[in-house]
């Protein structure tokens, strides 16, 4: 057989025949073209593996590779034979290499049985937002720490974001909206280290590239923790009452008072509120099934607004409609806190409070993380059915003192306690 040049190309494929044939060119061994009986041909190499098994692989089609392109490729592949690679192997593994956008799937699909609905609902959101555009084709084997540098700066640049459409202006999808920025690119890297760190585990990756990335540095905005900053909400929560639906300022007081998370409280039935065991006992938390203390202060506010008669699996926070919760609490919020000339404080910062409360009255991190449902061994995992005493006594103490800083009464004296 002749050199596979253009013209000798064209005649074989002149003549060809309705049968799969191979020409082998004569001047570089194991190089050829192969013609299906439909007419169409491709740049072939064949040879043996280390193995001794004889593989084939294809280069591309006649046409859309020269001659002259087949043969400078062919050559680089049966180089690569003689360092004893499998060109054909590769190829096999690099059809079947998992990408991130695959591999994404495989994390949401383990994290059914173990995360909650919403934060599933919010990984995915990240996923389809920021990391399915930005990496999802790209294989995981290949990435690296570059790779992860570009899609953070992407997502702070906001080249991700989606633009809210008027009609749909003030609707706020599962998930949450796509939105770009440092705090939105910290969360979406998080979470992609999260993902990534499962190929590290199944030895896809020998490290995880998405860890030691450099983040912005974040200015302090939060103001600090005062009672005078209590007071002075207690004041505007007086001004604004009128104007706010009960459920807002109820909401809002029981928050300060207790430290639960804003969906804790307005999820809350009223069989949930045990008064004789000073707790709240949640079905469901952030970190499962819970007993959260509570005090005496908090207690009686609870009992000044329960219905005489209501069902036990009825909201203590009701909505509007036959079924459902109260939901108009963070706009109610911002009303109440630029009332309050409270700058920085979300609806969360009041369970933030709390706990700055709590640690100014001399309280340890010991009392202070079960008091605010955070999960972990020590003083929590001493009690079952009723939650411990000293637990309730704190609580008291706590609620008792941001409920007279509500009502401006500065007179009473924080009693400082040793450090448990």
């Amino acid at each position: 057989m002749p050199k596979l040049t253009k013209r000798a190309v064209d005649a074989l494929r002149a003549a060809h025949s309705a049968t799969d044939a191979l020409h082998w060119d004569d001047e570089l061994p194991g190089f050829g073209m192969r013609l299906k009986p439909s007419g169409a041909a491709s740049w072939v190499i064949q040879y043996r593996n280390r193995r001794g098994s004889s593989r084939r692989l294809t280069l591309g089609q006649v046409g859309r590779l020269t001659p002259d392109e087949a043969r400078k490729e062919a050559r680089a592949k049966l180089a690569a034979v003689d360092q004893r690679k499998d060109p054909a192997q590769e190829r096999d593994e690099e059809r079947q290499a998992v990408t991130v956008s695959e591999l994404c799937e495989q994390y949401l699909t383990a994290a059914r049985v173990r995360v909650k609905p919403s934060t599933l609902e919010n990984d995915r959101s990240r996923i389809k937002g920021h990391i399915v555009p930005l990496l999802g084709r790209k294989t995981v084997r290949d990435l690296r720490s570059t790779d992860i540098e570009r899609f953070f700066r992407d997502v702070i640049e906001g080249k991700t974001a989606k633009k809210v459409s008027p009609a749909k202006a003030g609707k706020t999808p599962k998930g949450g909206r796509i939105t770009g920025g440092p705090g939105a690119a910290c969360r979406a890297l998080d979470l992609l280290g999260t993902v990534l760190q499962r190929a590290v585990r199944d030895g896809m990756l020998v490290r995880n590239p998405a860890f030691g990335i450099e983040r912005p540095k974040r200015n302090p905005v939060k103001p600090p923790f005062s009672f005078k900053s209590v007071e002075k909400l207690g004041r505007a929560i007086q001004k604004r009452e009128a104007l706010e639906s009960a459920n807002a300022i109820r909401a809002v007081r029981l928050l300060l008072l207790t430290g639960c998370r804003r969906m804790e409280m307005l999820t809350l039935r009223w069989r949930m509120v045990d008064a004789g065991a000073h707790c709240l006992r949640f079905d469901d938390t952030k970190t499962g099934p819970q007993i959260r203390p509570i005090g005496r202060a908090a207690l009686d506010l609870l009992a000044s607004f329960k219905p005489k008669s209501c069902k036990a699996d009825a909201y203590v926070f009701p909505g509007s409609g036959e079924h459902g919760h109260f939901v108009g609490l963070p706009k109610a919020w911002g009303r109440i806190a630029k009332a309050a000339e409270i700058e920085g404080v979300s609806v969360h910062g009041l369970r933030h409070w709390f706990a700055s409360a709590a640690a100014e009255m001399g309280y340890s991190e010991l009392i202070i993380a079960p008091l605010l449902g955070h999960s972990g061994r020590g003083i929590t995992s001493r009690y079952a059915n009723a939650p411990d005493s000293a637990l309730i006594a704190a609580a008291d103490r706590i609620s008792q003192r941001l409920a007279d800083a509500l009502e401006g009464k500065t007179e009473r004296k924080v009693l400082q306690l040793s450090r448990a």
